[in-house]
């Protein structure tokens, strides 16, 4: 499967500093919130999968945050690869396994991962299909657990409708790009992780009009 590339509009990320690292500023505004989102449904120990680790500003605030976790951080970009390592290089934290290589939205990738506890995924379903992005869901799903926990957060459609100004323009501008992303309704991805043997765990509002939805793995 190609990797589809995300638009220009997708996000802002600065060029990669004189060690690697590349920053994103609105991983740095939300990373706490995140955070405090994760923490509410986090086992007490255990490993956790960040699917699209991005730049690798997250996964440095989550293993802060939650240091019992054991963090395994991924990518499907080198250069966010190597901004990744860069972050892991500034860092004394112990609880991060270097970066891995992963197309989250091919199929049969769950077959190589060894099993986890927590999965995590932030600002990456809008930008990709309904079917890329029920197969990540799937895949997600074969690799937790039983009661092992999904974390979705992003900006969504609430019961198929866009609730800003600010929601419909940046859609618009993501579909004009490609046809095929743009959000995808709350009602839909929970109907997509039921069908995975998903229930849906806890739902939070987060700034910024963003949401925080949680599923747990049926035992």
């Amino acid at each position: 499967m190609d990797i589809r590339k995300p638009p220009s509009t997708a996000s802002i990320v600065t060029q990669a500093d004189e060690k690697g690292k590349l920053h994103a500023p609105s991983a740095a505004r939300n990373a706490s919130a995140v955070c405090s989102a994760i923490k509410s449904i986090a086992p007490p120990a255990g490993d956790a999968l960040e699917i699209a680790s991005g730049t690798g500003q997250h996964i440095i605030a989550f293993a802060a945050s939650m240091p019992n976790i054991s963090w395994h951080p991924t990518e499907v970009c080198a250069d966010r690869i190597a901004s990744i390592h860069a972050y892991l290089d500034d860092t004394n934290q112990s609880n991060i396994a270097p970066p891995i290589m992963l197309n989250a939205t091919a199929k049969g990738w769950s077959a190589a991962v060894s099993p986890k506890n927590l999965i995590t995924l932030c600002n990456l379903l809008h930008l990709i299909s309904e079917v890329e992005a029920s197969t990540l869901i799937s895949e997600a799903a074969n690799t937790l657990t039983p009661n092992g926990k999904l974390f979705l957060y992003g900006p969504f459609k609430r019961n198929g409708k866009l609730i800003s100004e600010g929601d419909a323009s940046f859609d618009a501008r993501i579909r004009a790009s490609d046809p095929e992303t743009g959000y995808k309704d709350d009602n839909w991805i929970k109907k997509i992780t039921q069908e995975n043997g998903l229930t849906q765990y806890q739902v939070i509002d987060m700034p910024e009009n963003n949401l925080a939805l949680m599923f747990k793995k049926n035992a």
